[in-house]
């Protein structure tokens, strides 16, 4: 969950952003530089999108309740979307403009004056991108990630417009002004393209391969004899907060205590060994007759067959829906013996 310190790191890039914007605004008074305007309106949009992502940050605060069961994490997803939208309408019109000024012949003034206050801006700009990104990624953060990585992208162009300005003040080529605001626009739009793809994947509930495989591994490096198979392993993120639905095969003769205890400690292994919040829901499969080929509990009582193999826990083998080591289900049940049926899930 969003922490008090990320609300007021997030509250300062705000006020910092409307700072920014001034200076930025005032730059362009004074050099009548397109690319400065760009950079310019392209803070609006700063302002406008960490106002939002606070707001996020401050929603998805707030613990579960009756009508959010789930908790209020997907706001971030929301807040992201929004941000990266804004970021790709602001790349347009800055674009825009820059080819309506190219056709004019707008000519820049004061250069130097303009260098120096849209350099300040822009070293403000990547200190702040760095720590939010920072901050983004220890605390699974997609809102300070993507204010970060906007930020972060602002200070980069900001380098490439100071390139074009120095290039003017050395060349004298007017053009270069409205190019550098072109490839400006190129890259934001770019950027925001790339959030709204990572907002809309969260949304809609697509698998974070990287955060299912870290437990997946966890879970193979602590398995018990007694955990038989795992699989229809699915993951949901609802903003920070992991949420983990699978099949877990267990010995069908374990009481249903027994059953409840080996879950809660798969549960806890994952919570106490892992790097981030996951709630699990876990359904329990009673074993049958042909899991006997992959279970490796040694004095298992309702021995079957001995193990032919173990088959390792990675993300290619969980994510199916299917018991592994089961055979076809025929007329007279699960390789036709008919009692092993009843107990198959």
């Amino acid at each position: 969950m969003s922490t008090r310190s990320d609300i007021r790191l997030q509250a300062i890039v705000v006020l910092a952003g409307v700072l920014l914007m001034a200076i930025k605004f005032f730059a362009w008074r004074a050099t009548h530089s397109n690319a400065i305007l760009s950079d310019a309106l392209e803070s609006i949009v700063n302002v406008v999108a960490g106002c939002f992502a606070l707001y996020a940050l401050i929603l998805a605060a707030k613990p579960s309740d009756r009508e959010h069961p789930y908790g209020h994490g997907k706001i971030e997803f929301i807040s992201a979307g929004v941000e990266g939208g804004l970021v790709v309408i602001a790349g347009a019109v800055i674009i825009g403009r820059a080819v309506m000024a190219w056709i004019a012949g707008h000519t820049v003034h004061e250069i130097e004056t303009g260098i120096v206050l849209t350099a300040s801006a822009g070293g403000l700009n990547l200190i702040m991108g760095l720590a939010l990104q920072r901050r983004g990624r220890s605390q699974r953060s997609i809102t300070m990630e993507a204010s970060g990585t906007h930020l972060l992208g602002d200070a980069w162009s900001t380098l490439a417009m100071l390139l074009g300005l120095a290039m003017i003040h050395f060349t004298g080529l007017q053009w270069f002004d409205s190019l550098f605001a072109i490839g400006f626009g190129l890259f934001i739009t770019v950027q925001g393209i790339l959030v709204v793809r990572r907002a809309v994947a969260g949304i809609m509930d697509e698998t974070d391969m990287d955060a299912a495989s870290g437990v997946v591994e966890l879970l193979e490096q602590h398995r018990r004899p007694q955990w038989v198979d795992v699989h229809n392993f699915r993951v949901i993120q609802f903003g920070r907060t992991l949420h983990i639905d699978c099949h877990v095969t267990l010995p069908w003769y374990f009481t249903l205590e027994r059953s409840h205890a080996e879950i809660a400690d798969i549960e806890a292994l994952v919570n106490e060994q892992g790097d981030r919040r996951v709630e699990l829901f876990i359904h329990m499969d009673p074993c049958i007759p042909s899991s006997c080929t992959i279970c490796g509990l040694k004095d298992c009582p309702e021995r079957r067959s001995e193990q032919q193999q173990q088959i390792p826990w990675d993300l290619e083998s969980v994510l199916g829906n299917a018991k592994h080591g089961s055979t076809p289900r025929g007329p007279e049940g699960a390789g036709g013996d008919r009692s092993s049926a009843t107990r198959e899930h």
